[in-house]
């Protein structure tokens, strides 16, 4: 949509990073439609500032080079005015070089040129959602999935539900979650860049909302060694060049159809890269264990919120059709990930599976025994795990501009060393305390 700003509307151009932290530049209302049109100044270094503040030292971009921001009209935020803090109108931007053209260490242009490449080989497009979870400090002791805890997030749930439907992320549940203080937010399925967009808007939404009602807020993914974790699901579906659903073929395992079990090859095939990218923070891995309803191994399964894979449960009440409902659930990734980043290295690895001689996995059934699945090639132990591996599978290093794999090894393995030495205990509270 395009919006247009009032004198008293701050404008807001966005980029993600590799921290998954939105930074950006504003404008005042006066110039909104300048930069629409000619976006804003932007900084190579700038992708390499690492979650906890400074620059990774060995940051390939030095001091050197100039880039814009462009606004994607599309991504249009209003965030009215209220009480405690003016109105605000968001923009999610592309990064481009100074005449425009894409700069290819831009996450954004990632995944758009991700699709366009599966559209391309395979002629099937993605249709994605996020679920997030988070905590909401400050709230009395209650139950799980209680209607008391939800309750007491009030008014807060229910301006949060309005201000996402007021600003188009198509909100489809809001409910309290199992963790202490922990909820969750589902938004609709969407077309695979829009969805991402929607990942990257919703948690600041969150915040921002959060912060003017007094609600300490965060996304990370864990908030006490013995705690809950929370996660970020990430849902995908492919539809062929007609629009019809291509995951689901009732006659095969699991009901998911051949072009499904190769995607989930490829994925399954890469585990280890891509966890280095979906899951990368420092205390990221201390959450996926078995056990813990994240993602005990790299396997495929029915409805098992164990699976790295899991293919989620379908309806036929009122007449619902399960080949649009079907989809894969993807469960090691968390709000510390750069949402346009792990959706486009999941589809290339789906695209990987779809045009190389992978093996077809097995799809586990829902009743299958826990002693079978342990037998499941493990997840990586730690963040440096799984970096490493990243930085051999020469078929996830060729998806990459060498730039931007460099940066991102270089701004991950500079946060681990930001918390070398310290305990469990204080590395989630630092994490805890960006996210």
């Amino acid at each position: 949509m395009t919006l247009s700003a009032d004198s008293s509307t701050t404008v807001f151009v966005a980029t993600c990073d590799l921290a998954g932290l939105v930074r950006g530049r504003s404008v005042p209302s006066a110039a909104h439609d300048a930069v629409l049109r000619g976006g804003t100044g932007w900084v190579p270094a700038n992708l390499a500032i690492s979650s906890f503040g400074p620059i990774a030292p060995d940051n390939v971009f030095g001091s050197r080079g100039d880039l814009r921001l462009v606004p994607d009209a599309a991504t249009a935020v209003g965030i009215p005015a209220d009480s405690t803090a003016p109105g605000m109108l968001l923009y999610l931007a592309d990064q481009t070089l100074p005449d425009g053209q894409p700069w290819a260490c831009c996450p954004r242009t990632f995944l758009r040129d991700t699709l366009t490449e599966l559209r391309e080989h395979t002629g099937l497009e993605v249709v994605a959602a996020f679920e997030h979870e988070f905590v909401l400090d400050g709230l009395p002791e209650s139950a799980p999935f209680s209607l008391r805890r939800f309750r007491d997030a009030e008014p807060f749930g229910t301006d949060l539900v309005r201000l996402l439907e007021h600003t188009g992320l198509e909100p489809e549940t809001w409910i309290p979650e199992y963790g202490d203080g922990q909820f969750e937010l589902t938004l609709r399925p969407a077309e695979a860049l829009a969805a991402a967009d929607r990942a990257v808007l919703l948690k600041e939404l969150v915040r921002d909302l959060a912060r003017r009602r007094g609600l300490p807020v965060t996304f990370s993914p864990l908030v006490a060694t013995a705690g809950v974790g929370n996660g970020v699901h990430i849902h995908l579906s492919l539809r062929d060049a007609d629009g019809r659903p291509a995951l689901y073929d009732p006659r095969r395992p699991g009901r998911l159809s051949a072009t499904g079990a190769r995607f989930s090859a490829g994925i399954l095939a890469h585990t280890p890269a891509l966890t280095g990218l979906t899951a990368p923070s420092p205390v990221s891995f201390l959450r996926l264990t078995p056990h813990r309803w994240s993602s005990g191994g790299a396997f495929l399964a029915e409805r098992n919120r164990e699976a790295l894979l899991r293919i989620c449960p379908t309806t036929t009440l009122g007449g619902s059709d399960p080949a649009a409902q079907f989809n894969l659930e993807y469960r090691a990734a968390d709000a510390t990930a750069n949402p346009w980043l792990a959706l486009a290295v999941l589809i290339r690895a789906g695209l990987a599976g779809l045009t190389r001689n992978y093996d077809e996995p097995t799809v586990w059934p829902e009743e299958t025994d826990e002693s079978v699945l342990a037998q499941a090639p493990a997840l990586p132990a730690s963040l440096d795990e799984a970096l490493d591996a990243l930085e051999k599978d020469h078929t996830v290093r060729s998806w990459f501009d060498p730039r931007l794999l460099a940066t991102h090894l270089s701004v991950k393995r500079s946060e681990l060393a930001q918390l070398d030495g310290l305990d469990d205990a204080e590395r989630i509270r630092r994490v805890r305390n960006v996210y």
